[in-house]
């Protein structure tokens, strides 16, 4: 009898047949982030309502823009919510997507053009592939294949 020898092929395809997850490079933005939404069950807009965490730009006294990432918007943290400069800013946003969390982003619009964004969706997607791969390749184990063996 011959051994069913698990490979990265063999995943990906399985991954891609069965639960239609595709690698980042396949897709865009916007498909990734319908996959992300679906799976994380998190929802993003740029309508103002009562959400988990939100992440908008104000003007200060004094004329500069900075950038918020809080959850309590009535008192954001100048230490740990207010940004100075906008490439930070969103870096608290992944954790709220993969948490399941309502988001305000001021910025959100279908053609989100904002790059910082677009890294967050693929870094998410990233981690949600990861897991899925993992997941298919354990389901494949308990189907009989075996890892190759390097020696």
């Amino acid at each position: 009898m011959s051994k069913k020898i698990l490979t990265d092929d063999l995943i990906l395809s399985k991954m891609a047949e069965d639960h239609g997850v595709l690698p980042l490079e396949d897709l865009d933005w916007n498909e990734k982030l319908i996959a992300i939404q679906e799976h994380f069950d998190f929802s993003i807009t740029s309508d103002w309502g009562n959400p988990d965490m939100m992440f908008y730009s104000e003007t200060t006294s004094d004329g500069y823009e900075v950038w918020v990432a809080t959850e309590d918007d009535s008192k954001p943290s100048i230490n740990e919510d207010i940004y100075y400069y906008e490439s930070d800013w969103l870096e608290k946003m992944a954790n709220a997507m993969i948490d399941g969390n309502s988001i305000y982003f001021q910025e959100y619009d279908e053609d989100v053009s904002n790059y910082e964004f677009q890294d967050v969706v693929d870094e998410v997607y990233e981690d949600y592939f990861n897991d899925k791969k993992q997941d298919v390749e354990n389901e494949l184990i308990e189907e009989g294949y075996e890892l190759k063996n390097e020696n």
